[in-house]
């Protein structure tokens, strides 16, 4: 008896017939009615969607009625070959079609005309959901976003031009979007309004979802997210830039975090969040624990769902005599979610610093990637609730042992953009910040080196970063004596 497989029909048909049949089936694509060929093709970026042409006669300029336009830069060899493509599909796309979405993503600068007819051409046909991310100047672009009736979506990130990141692009004070349901931003500096503060979404009477990346107030104190209609609000930040965030969305059920948490959260009537994601960092040259994260804690007090990850534990670990403490929120919480992942260098350089130095005073050992009693401290008042520890990487997240040192990852808001006018004063500030690292990692290796002597490459390595940041501190002072910049 033979082990092969069964033969199916086509394959006992004669090779001319067999052409036929697989040629018949491989084109039951054209078979699908217009709005369904349309609906798959929606999924596709442009260059996929432009290549099916070639399938089928049907085929061959339906792509030119597609509602979605999604249009990056890395998926083409070469900028050169990017632009031409982009003018080619505005000029040959049908034009009385109606434009559903734009996804716009140049990496590197862009020209402004091309950007210009990129946003006419979109908002001329209605388009109702708008991303682009590109690096460079578009407040010539802002006005014609700023009246859009038809805009459901708006999505806008922008990385300064040039080498250097100083300032971020302003956001403008007023925009008249009606039907505005969902913003993410990124890069933006919002501006005072009165009395040191900002609210720059006030105007935005059905926004659901907000999503705030990496920006910073400018000439305030206090950012106001005020919104009645707001669900879901979503903040990262990377900085060290200190205000406070003045919540006032009584519908808000879900806000999540990543970064460095130091900015102060607080409003009058939080209880309706009943959802909190945070995965906490904590920048290498800051010994001192934000102590903000844990009056997130106490300002979210009727939360039935808290995920965190294992750095959000490290860093609320740091805090003095944190399990001493009496928690006064979280009594309604139903689960806790613990993400464990890798640590960034950042965090675990201080967290190894920190187990040093109280080794070195009581000769405990360190903890564990989730630090003792941290996780019964949480639960303190929800004894009931569901713990799931979730493995977020294949790798190990131990802070035994150091991840590969990254370029610049031991100050990684020395590369933020800057909300300083002042080029000089933003770098004298970013000076001070490289001198606190390079005392961070001296006190590290002074710390470190009887426990890991045994561990060369590391020390080795460690030592290289130190001298690399050294030399970079020293050769940047020069400059500014030389300017007369510096003392």
């Amino acid at each position: 008896m033979s082990n092969s497989a069964p033969e199916d029909e086509t394959t006992i048909l004669p090779k001319s017939k067999r052409l036929k049949h697989e040629n018949e089936a491989e084109d039951k694509l054209s078979d699908l009615p217009d709005c369904v060929i349309l609906h798959i093709l929606s999924f596709l970026n442009a260059k996929e969607v432009v290549r099916t042409c070639i399938l089928s006669t049907r085929l061959k300029n339906l792509w030119k009625r597609v509602p979605t336009l999604v249009l990056h830069s890395t998926d083409f060899s070469t900028f050169k070959s990017f632009t031409k493509f982009v003018s080619k599909i505005l000029s040959l796309r049908d034009g009385s079609i109606a434009l559903q979405t734009l996804d716009f993503e140049r990496v590197g600068s862009i020209e402004p005309h091309l950007l210009k007819r990129i946003v006419n051409y979109a908002f001329a046909r209605n388009v109702q959901r708008f991303g682009m991310s590109v690096k460079g100047d578009i407040c010539h672009i802002l006005p014609c976003i700023s009246s859009c009736r038809t805009l459901t979506s708006l999505k806008l990130s922008v990385s300064p031009k040039g080498r250097h990141n100083y300032g971020r692009t302003l956001f403008p004070k007023s925009l008249d979007l009606p039907a505005l349901t969902s913003l993410h931003l990124g890069n933006f500096a919002f501006c005072a309004s009165e009395k040191g503060r900002t609210e720059p979404f006030s105007g935005f009477k059905k926004l659901n979802s907000l999503v705030i990346d990496n920006c910073t107030v400018k000439d305030a104190q206090i950012l106001c997210i005020l919104s009645e209609t707001l669900v879901n609000l979503t903040m990262r930040n990377h900085s060290s830039d200190v205000y406070k965030i003045e919540l006032a969305a009584p519908s808000l059920c879900m806000f999540a975090f990543s970064g460095t948490p130091y900015q102060k959260l607080c409003g009058s009537n939080l209880s309706s969040v009943k959802e909190v994601n945070i995965d906490a960092e904590m920048l290498s040259n800051y010994t001192e624990p934000p102590l903000v994260l844990l009056s997130w804690l106490l300002e979210l007090a009727n939360i039935k769902s808290l995920t965190v990850s294992a750095s959000t534990l490290q860093v609320l670990s740091l805090i003095p005599d944190l399990l001493k403490d009496k928690l006064t929120s979280l009594c309604n919480l139903k689960s806790l979610k613990v993400q464990m992942k890798p640590l960034s260098y950042g965090l675990s350089m201080t967290l190894r610093t920190a187990k040093l130095q109280k080794e070195s005073k009581a000769g405990s050992e360190p903890s564990s990637s989730i630090p003792d009693g941290i996780v019964d401290f949480l639960i303190q008042n929800s004894p009931s609730a569901e713990v799931d520890i979730i493995d977020c990487s294949r790798f190990g997240s131990s802070i035994d042992h150091l991840p590969p040192f990254p370029g610049s990852s031991i100050f990684p808001q020395f590369l933020q953009p800057s909300s300083r006018e002042s080029v000089v004063d933003d770098l004298r500030q970013r000076i001070q910040q490289l001198e606190q690292a390079v005392l961070q990692v001296q006190l590290y290796i002074q710390l470190a080196h009887e426990e890991i002597s045994r561990e060369r490459d590391e020390m080795s390595a460690i030592q290289g970063h130190m001298t690399m940041l050294s030399k970079t501190l020293a050769a940047l002072k020069r400059q500014m004596q030389t300017m007369g910049l510096w003392q």
